[in-house]
This record gives structure tokens, sequence and C-alpha cells, in this order.
């Protein structure tokens, strides 16, 4: 199928934007310096409507387009890359729901090039998970007041996405404009990666929400469930660009800086075969990790077009997309945290030096890999494999 002039212009125009975006990333990491711009630049690539079909005004991109952008914008700054997770998935969802006015109101928000962030996560409740803020009605529309926490990306969006419950106890997902009156956004993520994904807290105080903005909560259906495997998949895909990061930061460590140790008979570290080694073993890693990537993208593309032509399959293509992430996961974080960690042994103790801040790419990916336990996600997909046990993999939380 050929693509349209829009969309190949802005896929072609990739590898300029991920340049912008990481001039002075590692510097600005030891800042902890947000990057606006960043996002700034990406709306005017016009790639967060990439999804979005052409008939309504989007690039038409495929999933596949789309995780191949992620990984570019992650190999120069994952920060950005995972900030805009929750954009991503806004999209997503969008392409697949059903044509109704709320739906259509975010279509074109999307297309005139606004981003979405936000605000599931609470701190303080009995489990992960579970949400306790309240969507109280008022006359004729709503308030809101609570905190949120992991509040991925909203700092740099134009609306959030709240997942609250009403007073009836039932989960529903309002729209929010991040400049609401009474809504703050607080740079309080403390994690020790991923320091600029403005995954801290959104604070809402008695926060006005207009009733044709909220929707009730489908994690169960098709739609959620694809959904919740193609977030898991979005990190995946941070973490692929990251060791792609983690490749050019040896090659260039080595060819600039690096020297051969003291009792090697190489008159260059480039020339070292010890360091050769190395660095093959961390492009042999990126190369795997960038094919299970994309073959899970091609995986979950399937299962997102069967959904939208309503085909009868679309239910197992769900549930092997979300078996194929949670073994792309699996395996992938094991061999990215393995090339974070590989990556001290391209050089010496000068390698741990600040000023190349190489020990973010670790403490980024362990970051990422924390999200969800692998083990868990490893114990389901043994359940499924032995007992053909589907529990976990169709809820469409996280997976």
């Amino acid at each position: 199928m050929s693509i349209s002039r829009q969309l190949f212009d802005a896929l072609a125009a990739m590898p300029a934007l991920a340049e912008e975006i990481g001039v002075d990333a590692a510097e600005r990491e030891i800042r902890r310096e947000l990057p606006f711009t960043a996002f700034d630049a990406f709306r005017r690539s016009g790639l967060g409507a990439l999804r979005i079909p052409v008939e309504r005004g989007g690039l038409g991109g495929t999933l596949e387009d789309a995780i191949h952008v992620v990984t570019t914008l992650a190999a120069a700054e994952s920060n950005v890359a995972h900030a805009l997770r929750v954009h991503f998935d806004v999209v997503e969802s969008m392409r697949l729901a059903p044509l109704t006015p709320f739906h259509d109101r975010q279509m074109r928000r999307i297309v005139e090039g606004a981003l979405f962030g936000g605000a599931s996560g609470e701190q303080g409740t009995a489990r992960a998970g579970e949400i306790e803020t309240v969507l109280r009605r008022e006359d004729d529309h709503f308030r809101v007041t609570g905190k949120k926490y992991y509040t991925t990306g909203t700092a740099y969006a134009d609306f959030v996405r709240a997942n609250l419950v009403n007073e009836d106890g039932k989960g529903v997902t309002a729209v929010i404009p991040v400049r609401s009156e009474g809504l703050q956004v607080l740079d309080d993520w403390d994690g020790m990666g991923q320091r600029m994904t403005a995954s801290g807290s959104v604070v809402f105080d008695n926060v006005r929400v207009d009733p044709n903005e909220v929707i009730e909560k489908g994690y169960t259906s098709l739609v959620g469930r694809h959904g919740g495997a193609y977030r898991q998949l979005h990190l995946v895909a941070v973490a692929a660009g990251i060791v792609r990061n983690v490749v050019a930061d040896a090659r260039k460590y080595v060819t600039a800086h690096g020297r051969p140790v003291l009792h090697s008979t190489a008159p260059t570290a480039r020339e070292d075969v010890f360091i050769q080694q190395v660095v093959g073993e961390l492009s042999a890693l990126s190369h795997t990790i960038d094919v299970l990537v994309r073959d899970n993208a091609r995986v979950l593309g399937a299962s997102s077009d069967a959904i939208l032509r309503g085909d009868p399959a679309a239910d197992e293509l769900v549930l092997q997309g979300a078996l194929a992430t949670a073994r792309t996961q699996v395996v992938v974080g094991k061999l990215a945290l393995q090339a974070g960690e590989r990556l001290f042994d391209a050089g010496g103790a000068s390698a741990t030096s600040r000023k190349h801040n190489f020990d973010r790419h670790w403490r980024n990916l362990r970051t990422i890999f924390s999200h969800n336990p692998l083990h868990h996600k490893a114990k389901v997909v043994g359940d499924y494999v032995l007992n053909g046990v589907k529990t976990h993999l169709v809820e469409g939380r996280t997976f």
C-alpha cells in the first residue's frame, strides 16, 4: 500500500527531528533541564497525528511507523519519547473508537497539533493501580479534587487524560485542559532515571470538568486490551532507542577518548580486539532488540487493524498481541540492562566520568523496566502455555 506524500515527508524528516531534540541531551540530563522546546518541535512535525487516518486529517501511518518514531526519538532523547507515551495511546484509542462527539472532538484536537498527557496512578492506595480520586457532580458540570502521580508527559501537554471514579465507584476517563483553573503540574518526579519525563504529580483543586469530556472506562473491551499491550510496547520501544544510544556512545567514546589498556598490543583503542568485541556485542544486542520490537509492532498492527474492520478473529489477535508484548518485555528487559552495564567495558575508569553521563542509560532502562514486574509477565505467559489461563492477558491493564 502506498503512503501519502505527507506521511513520507514526515518520516523522512525524522532523523533531523531526532538530531535537533538530542542536542546536548546528556548534559541536560545532568542539569535536569526539562525539554519543553523538544515538544514544540514535535508538534511542528505533525507526527502527533501519525496514526489518524488521512480522511480524518492525519498522516495515516501504521503502528509500525509509530513505534519507529518512538525508537528513533528515544535514541536521541529517551525522556521525550517516553513522555509521549500517553499521547500515542490516546491517538490509538481515537483511531479505533466509535464516531461519537467525544471521540471526534479529541480527534480534531490531535489533528490540530494538541498533545495529551496522563493522570492515572495514585500514591498511598492499598495497591498499585487503584484509583480513589472522585469525579463529583455539581449542577450542570463536574468537579474533581485530588492528586495524581506518575503523570508522564502532562507538563508538556495541552490536555490531560485523567482516570477517575464517579460517585458510584465506577471508572471514568475525563479529558481536562492542562491550563484549567485549579490544575497544577508539579515537577516532583524523583526517580533515578527518566528524570525529565515529567512523571511527577498533577494536583486537582476543585477543577471544573465539562460533562461532555467524560466517558466510562473500558479496560476489557478489545480496544482497551489492545491499548494495554500498546502502552507496554511503547516502553520497550523507548528501551530499544536507549540501547541504540548506548552503541552510539560506545563508538564515540572509543574513537574520541578511548585508550588501549596497559598490556594491549593495539596502537589505539579502536584497534584493541577486546574493545572491538565489547562494541560488537553491544551492536548485536541493539540489533536483536530492534528486531523483537519491530516484530511485536507488526503483531499489534494486525490486531489493531482487525479491531477497526470488525474482524471475527480480532479477539484472538488481541490475545496474541498481549502474549507477544509480554514475551518481548521479558527478553528485552534482560538484553537492554546487559547493554547498559556492558557499555563501561568499552573504556576504563575514565568512562565513568560524570561528564560522559553514561550511567544515565542503565538508570533509564532500570526505571523503565521497573514499571511492571517482568517476573509476573513471565509467570503469566508460562501459565498460559502450560494451562491455557488467560486471566491477566485479557484484563486490558498491564498486558
